[in-house]
């Protein structure tokens, strides 16, 4: 199966990474550096601008680009696609059927850990094309099918920024273990080390378990945990799912 992408970001360089091993791709851009660049680093792909009437007929698309070059891309893509499989934020399936025709459409939303293959993907759409979209967002990671836009919107404030969200709390712990004295080197290892263990737990066990299994009576652990609820950080996590999903729906309106 061919992929042809259009945009070669963060994302989707991170995508392409991921998928190499198992499909055809092409790539198509705006910037001649970067597409150079990506066919060096990966030569078994084929690059090219983007030209001024691209002709998409038959081909599976994985559009990944910015929401807000949308209106500015769509007129440069001619025919009818087989597959639309679009990763931009807050843009739904009726605004991309308003603007660039195919037989489906799918609205998916990987995250950074694609690139090794560590992605938390959520998908919706066709359901004509739900195995499909499983298949090769699985070569990426693990994936979810959800029964609405809506819900992509709500998990995109969990999986598509949360690496964001946990790189903060690595940053903030590594912080916290230097502000008391430990070399910068030893709590980077700390940190790493602890997300690498944590992982298989949260796969296996409810969060209040791991936490309670933790927590001894009157113990360190309990006496961080209290400085976490006093400053609010449960709050602030339930708020940036909040504030993510809001601004989803915000990008939604614009598109």
């Amino acid at each position: 199966m061919k992929l042809t992408f259009i945009g070669n970001g963060n994302m989707a360089q991170a995508l392409i990474d991921g998928l190499v091993k198992c499909y055809e791709i092409e790539v198509l851009g705006r910037n001649k550096k970067s597409l150079k660049a990506l066919q060096e680093r990966l030569p078994q792909i084929s690059t090219r601008i983007l030209s001024k009437k691209e002709d998409i007929n038959g081909k599976n698309i994985i559009l990944c680009v910015k929401p807000y070059s949308l209106p500015d891309l769509a007129p440069k893509l001619t025919g009818v696609a087989d597959a639309i499989y679009s990763v931009l934020a807050g843009t739904s399936i009726e605004s991309l059927k308003s603007q660039i025709k195919a037989k489906k459409y799918i609205r998916t939303m990987p995250n950074l850990g694609a690139s090794y293959l560590k992605s938390m993907t959520t998908i919706t759409g066709d359901i004509e094309l739900k195995e499909s979209a499983l298949t090769i967002f699985n070569e990426i990671g693990n994936s979810l099918w959800l029964s609405s836009e809506n819900e992509l919107d709500i998990a995109t404030g969990v999986a598509g920024s949360g690496p964001a969200y946990l790189a903060l709390i690595a940053e903030a712990l590594a912080d916290g273990a230097v502000n008391q004295g430990l070399k910068r080197g030893d709590a980077q290892i700390l940190v790493q080390g602890l997300f690498d263990g944590f992982a298989p737990l949260i796969a296996n066990n409810n969060p209040a378990l791991i936490k309670d299994g933790v927590m001894s009576p009157g113990g360190t652990t309990a006496a961080g945990y209290s400085a976490l609820e006093r400053c609010n950080v449960r709050y602030g996590m339930m708020e940036a799912v909040s504030d993510a999903y809001a601004k989803a729906k915000e990008l939604k309106i614009k598109n």
